[in-house]
């Protein structure tokens, strides 16, 4: 994930953790103590509610503090899931400060003069924004992208059909907890009530996720659609999203069918893959070699399986990646940034 340079430039800088207490947070904070990050340089904070409770980092415990009382002049990075409205609040006070913001949350993404960065693809944009705020995609967008971006550099893009299959996880802890409670009745003889989603999700698919759009569209949808038009710098990219919420607590799941200007060899597509930072290539079927959401939970990589040439049309071909939504999805991606600024 990082050389040795990166880590102990990243042991001397002082992090402030927004959002502390969500999944998101907690899996930020997992990964700053994987990379040995001292305790003393990091801070958790969140809502006065959440004030005084106490984190697991390694071996011993932050006291999240409340964000209302932060000093952003004291840090060297924020990084930010507390939420839109949070973000747009504070993330211009951290960044007038002279604190690099690196932004989980939908508000930044598409602002103009905001960068949107998947950091293997497109981390030299930076050179191009004078700001001190950082867009960290959406997390189904990040790994079709990832998987995208070398097939991109060998056939040139130009249209995708994607279908996401999105686990729980991605609409925080409510989401994690109703799947549960909903297969625990279920399991149990009871009726499952739903609060969070709009139908029952446990043994069921919910082509829902956000609310409707232009077009009835979900903002799910768009996202992807605009997101990767700007991380891959395809202004005239063909694209259109499906989104699926699916009874699994960790791991996203894309299905993808693309069109480039050029024909498609299969083998050069394969190795362009195999070749890419944070990717790796699982694709085997005589012996039942694919990755599946399971197979992602927890670890950093984007898994591509599945990889196909379209039987009629010579410059088309599907695959299936699948990757961490918790991880390379939203707090390992943020870190990158962090790592590599």
């Amino acid at each position: 994930m990082q050389n040795k340079s990166s880590e102990t430039k990243m042991k001397n800088k002082r992090i402030i953790v927004v959002g502390a207490t969500g999944r998101v947070g907690r899996e930020i904070l997992s990964i700053l103590q994987e990379l040995h990050i001292p305790r003393r340089h990091i801070t958790a904070a969140a809502s006065a509610h959440s004030r005084g409770m106490l984190l697991d980092y390694g071996d011993e415990k932050i006291e999240v503090k409340d964000l209302d009382t932060i000093d952003f002049s004291n840090y060297d990075i924020g990084l930010f899931s507390a939420g839109s409205s949070v973000s747009e609040k504070y993330a211009p006070i951290a960044a007038n400060t002279g604190c690099f913001v690196i932004d989980n949350t939908s508000f930044f993404r598409m602002h103009e003069d905001i960068p949107l960065i998947v950091p293997e693809i497109n981390f030299s944009d930076l050179r191009n924004y004078d700001s001190k705020i950082i867009a960290n995609p959406n997390c189904s967008t990040i790994q079709m992208v990832m998987a995208l971006k070398p097939l991109h550099d060998c056939f040139s893009l130009k249209e995708v059909v994607v279908s996401t299959y999105q686990a729980v996880s991605g609409a925080g802890q409510k989401g994690v907890d109703e799947l549960q409670m909903q297969i625990n009745d279920i399991l149990n003889n009871r009726i499952p009530g739903h609060n969070h989603f709009k139908k029952q999700i446990a043994f069921n698919l919910i082509p829902q996720i956000d609310s409707f759009g232009d077009l009835d569209y979900t903002k799910e949808e768009w996202k992807m659609i605009n997101e990767t038009k700007k991380i891959l710098g395809i202004n005239d990219l063909i694209i259109t999203a499906t989104c699926v919420r699916v009874p699994v607590f960790t791991g996203h799941a894309v299905s993808v069918f693309a069109k480039f200007e050029k024909g498609i060899n299969i083998n050069h597509a394969i190795e362009s893959l195999n070749d890419f930072e944070g990717i790796k290539v699982i694709d085997n079927i005589s012996d039942y070699e694919f990755a599946t959401p399971i197979d992602s939970a927890g670890k950093n990589e984007v898994f591509v399986s599945r990889i196909r040439k379209h039987p009629d049309l010579n410059n088309a071909l599907s695959f299936w990646c699948v990757s961490d939504n918790l991880r390379k999805g939203a707090a390992l991606n943020a870190i990158q940034i962090a790592e590599r600024l």
